[in-house]
């Protein structure tokens, strides 16, 4: 069956899921805030819209963007150091996805929600942030799972790599780098559009699941071997102090979606 799907946010996830979405039998309307953007969008075969969230309105022509949609997915993230109030921006989008009459709707959250307390992390773990883009990706979550006029899935990631994105590029020759014993939760960009593939075929609609590769290696190991299969200079960590950090359990993706992590980390 033919489906329609806006994507809101076409960055560095948002343009290659669109992508795969048009490869297949899905019809994708996806928004950007940059102009120079649009006509990217539009060679991959999206239909391109321009749009900009802000706290007391939609810029954009955002009843186009959602008109004639089964899913909207909500792909942007919090811009918590600028100041912003995120989950304003998204109060102020939700009489937009209600008048739309879309029943489904996709939330990119991350596992930053979660404090980082050295305990496994499921799905069934309050969240306790501990910083403010966490706070307000709580808020954001009560709002959009709070409305009946649509069901939302919240989706939980862990830090995002790829192969143009990875964070041993950032601590390739750093010294003294703290918590060198604390886990690892990361996951791969084709697994995160495959996860959100899965979730669409399944229905798995008014869910919460946490995504992050099942794999935990302590991050002076992970980081040590990447620095040194990437060729470049090795992090070096501190050893005085104590290593902290939560573990992200990713078993509900696995056995309610039957979704098997292919891209590793």
């Amino acid at each position: 069956m033919m489906q329609n799907v806006s994507i809101l946010g076409c960055g560095w996830l948002g343009l290659p899921l669109a992508k795969k979405m048009v490869a297949g039998t899905i019809v994708v309307k996806g928004s950007t805030t940059s102009e120079n953007k649009l006509e990217i969008l539009r060679k991959e075969g999206i239909t391109p819209f321009h749009i900009s969230l802000q706290e007391n309105e939609v810029e954009g022509n955002i009843t186009q963007f959602l008109a004639g949609s089964d899913i909207l997915i909500i792909d942007v993230p919090p811009k918590a150091k600028s100041g912003e109030d995120f989950a304003q921006k998204i109060k102020t989008l939700i009489p937009h996805i209600d008048a739309s009459g879309i029943a489904k709707v996709l939330f990119v959250s991350s596992t930053s929600v979660y404090a980082d307390d050295n305990s496994v992390v499921t799905e069934e773990t309050i969240p306790n942030p501990d910083t403010e883009s966490g706070r307000q990706l709580v808020e954001t979550e009560k709002l959009l799972q709070g409305n009946s006029n649509f069901k939302t899935t919240i989706l939980r990631f862990g830090g995002l790599i790829g192969e143009d994105r990875h964070p041993v590029k950032h601590l390739a020759g750093r010294e003294n780098l703290a918590n060198p014993d604390g886990p690892v939760n990361l996951i791969h960009r084709d697994d995160c559009i495959g996860i959100v593939m899965k979730i669409i075929e399944r229905e798995a609609w008014g869910e919460t699941f946490n995504a992050a590769f099942p794999d935990h290696p302590t991050r002076e190991a992970y980081y040590t071997n990447k620095a040194v299969e990437a060729g470049l200079p090795l992090p070096k960590f501190a050893k005085e102090g104590s290593s902290h950090g939560k573990v992200i359990d990713s078993v509900k993706i696995r056995e309610l979606l039957g979704f098997t992590f292919a891209a590793g980390i």
